[in-house]
């Protein structure tokens, strides 16, 4: 059984989340932490309902990890109306920078074994799965 996509997606999603955490421990920052913080550093000035929505989170975590990270120093709440726009800090600034590193770096470690074509063609072909599954009842998300 271990010849399936969902086998070799859950090996590898391990290995970059323990990958991830090993980065973004100096800085203060968990695996989960990260995908809030890159979100906010691509839309400034979003809310927390928007943030929550786009990721696919559970409200109570959303508002809990917002509120962390604000606590923390990576994000600045600023009220407007009845919500809190999200904004990075300087501190989010220079760990939305790392974050980016780490995805770049694990890739290259991935693929360190694959040619420049191969790469490509393994990229499409999750690309073109990820998309069909999107537009597909199997979609899990609302």
């Amino acid at each position: 059984m271990t010849e399936t996509l969902s086998y070799y997606s859950t090996i590898l999603y391990r290995d970059f989340a323990a990958y991830t955490s090993r980065r973004l421990q100096e800085l203060g920052l968990s695996h989960g932490l990260m995908f809030l913080l890159l979100y906010v550093g691509r839309h400034p000035g979003c809310t927390q309902s928007e943030l929550t929505q786009a990721l696919g989170l559970d409200w109570g975590y959303g508002q809990r990890s917002t509120l962390k990270l604000a606590e923390d120093g990576f994000l600045t709440r600023e009220k407007e109306g009845r919500a809190y726009r999200l904004r990075l800090s300087m501190k989010g600034e220079n760990a939305f920078s790392v974050c980016h590193e780490v995805f770049f770096d694990w890739d290259k470690q991935a693929l360190e074994e694959l040619s420049p074509a191969e790469q490509t063609q393994l990229l499409l072909l999750l690309k073109k799965v990820k998309e069909k599954k999107a537009n597909s009842k199997l979609c899990t998300r609302r």
